[in-house]
């Protein structure tokens, strides 16, 4: 059967609610990396799930933040936001376990949003004890005319089956954008390059991981297996030698865990380089980000 709807659902919320963690839930595949850290994500990332009838092209994009300093930070702000006008239907996600100024901003975002908006409280295994969910989806729907609420666990993937079976409801009737096989449209350099600056942001501590960035400068399909090269950016000398790591610890940790992910996924043999450069207050200049793959919107 042909797809009968196809549209553009932007998943928003504030830094660090799971958004990516619900995309890769939904997917049953890692389409975006997911750390601990708030604002890992840093790009609009497509997701495509296609099934007989329908075709859902997720949106996964950075947390609308209040600290929006520095031009990075003020582009991912612009990111997120583009991605609600070009949306037919907005996925709100927000912390079961707790409401924030920050949540307060998204939500007064999509106040004048034309798309109907869903609000999803995540994390709800967390939330003790369990008469408390029922509160917090009664003051949810106190916020804002919602299309609806729905309580969810992406991380348990409590839910999620009724969730996608919510979602084509609110999809326009269309042919699909994408073929039924691509399932995102990031290319295998870029996603390596993510899975490069997870494994940085997993090894490294407190403000560090927002002042790198990570670049593939070769990718090249060989006959014995994927050779990567791949330049860290940092933005000053002293993050150098810590993300190199004492005797090169640190590097090797971070290099050894992206090759067997890489290549786990790729299901091929991975070779991976990796030099770590200094690129002065590269995150505050929108030329350097342009340069360095991130789309200036």
């Amino acid at each position: 059967m042909s797809v009968q709807r196809c549209g553009m659902v932007a998943v928003i919320g504030r830094p660090n609610v799971g958004k990516s963690t619900l995309i890769n839930a939904l997917m049953e595949r890692k389409v975006s990396i997911v750390t601990a850290k708030p604002q890992t994500t840093r790009h609009r990332i497509l997701a495509v799930h296609t099934t007989d009838d329908t075709q859902v092209i997720f949106v996964d994009t950075p947390g609308l933040h209040r600290q929006a300093g520095k031009a990075m930070n003020r582009i991912m702000n612009r990111t997120a936001a583009n991605a609600l006008a070009d949306a037919d239907l907005v996925l709100f996600v927000t912390d079961a376990t707790r409401w924030t100024v920050e949540d307060e901003d998204v939500l007064k975002r999509l106040q004048g949003c034309k798309a109907p908006v869903v609000a999803l409280l995540n994390k709800v295994d967390k939330v003790e004890p369990k008469e408390k969910l029922l509160e917090a989806l009664s003051t949810m729907a106190e916020r804002h005319d919602f299309a609806e609420i729905v309580p969810i666990s992406a991380k348990k993937h409590d839910n999620l089956q009724q969730l996608m079976a919510l979602i084509p409801r609110f999809l326009p009737e269309s042919p699909p954008l994408f073929p039924p096989d691509m399932h995102t449209d990031r290319s295998a350099d870029f996603h390596a390059a993510e899975v490069i600056r997870e494994k940085l942001t997993e090894s490294l501590h407190q403000e560090l991981p927002y002042g790198l960035t990570v670049q593939v400068e070769r990718y090249v399909t060989e006959e014995r297996g994927i050779a990567i090269n791949a330049i860290i950016w940092v933005e000053r000398d002293s993050q150098k030698g810590i993300v190199v790591g004492k005797k090169g610890a640190v590097l090797k940790k971070v290099g050894r865990a992206a090759r067997l992910e890489i290549a786990e996924q790729l299901g091929r043999p991975v070779h991976l380089e990796l030099w770590v450069k200094v690129k002065a207050n590269w995150a505050d200049s929108e030329k350097d980000l342009m340069s360095l793959g991130y789309d200036v919107p």
